[in-house]
């Protein structure tokens, strides 16, 4: 991560690392954390409840942050708010509306970002690029949530910087939509184990890694 961040002119301290733990075993959550790990991310709220109760029930592990990067159902939106510390995967105005009503009622304020499909993949979740200027207008001006940048998931591809055009894509309509609404994005959360270099590479502030953490994932049950 430093090494990309170097070559794109970049301070080391301006990419921060979100360990992805979805499948991993509790103990070596417990591990990464004692290592020095703060922001920890799942896919599924309902997985996250018990794995957040567990290492918040270790009195050794010190305070960490909770991300939601997966896709979140209108459902789910009031645990989601109570458990998350960030949400990335925010996709459209009744989620957002949603979130803001139980964030709310929580009394607290939850940040989040807007995920958009920036490669149009028909299995990825996400706004699309003539979506997002309404869509962050709405969701800047709801209560209990501090919209603050945008996320995206590189296409399938079998090289690192096959990833760089979709990553330059999002950080320009980034660019673009802060002048035409008016609202600060300075976040931008897009990398995997496969491709994050190229994303610090091209603006990236959060890097979402899993398999480059804790090695190959257990198939999902």
């Amino acid at each position: 991560m430093a090494r990309a961040a170097f070559r794109a002119g970049r301070a080391a301290e301006d990419v921060r690392l979100v360990g992805i733990v979805k499948t991993v075993p509790g103990d070596r959550v417990l591990e990464a954390i004692r290592a020095g790990l703060q922001d920890l991310g799942e896919n599924r709220v309902q997985e996250a409840e018990a794995r957040i109760a567990r290492s918040g029930a270790a009195s050794e592990v010190g305070s960490v942050r909770w991300h939601l990067v997966g896709h979140l159902q209108r459902n789910k939106a009031g645990r989601a708010a109570r458990l998350f510390d960030r949400v990335h995967s925010l996709d459209g105005r009744e989620l957002a509306i949603a979130l803001s009503r139980h964030a709310a009622a929580a009394g607290r304020t939850l940040a989040v970002m807007i995920e958009v499909n920036v490669a149009r993949v028909a299995s990825q979740f996400g706004a699309t690029p003539e979506e997002l200027p309404a869509l962050v207008s709405t969701v800047a001006v709801l209560p209990a949530l501090a919209l603050d940048g945008l996320m995206t998931v590189g296409p399938p591809a079998e090289r690192a910087e096959d990833a760089r055009t979709t990553f330059v894509a999002l950080r320009e309509l980034r660019d673009r939509t802060a002048r035409a609404t008016g609202v600060a994005l300075p976040e931008l959360s897009m990398g995997m184990s496969e491709d994050f270099e190229v994303a610090i590479e091209e603006g990236s502030t959060w890097v979402r890694i899993g398999r480059a953490l804790f090695g190959e994932r257990e198939p999902h049950a």
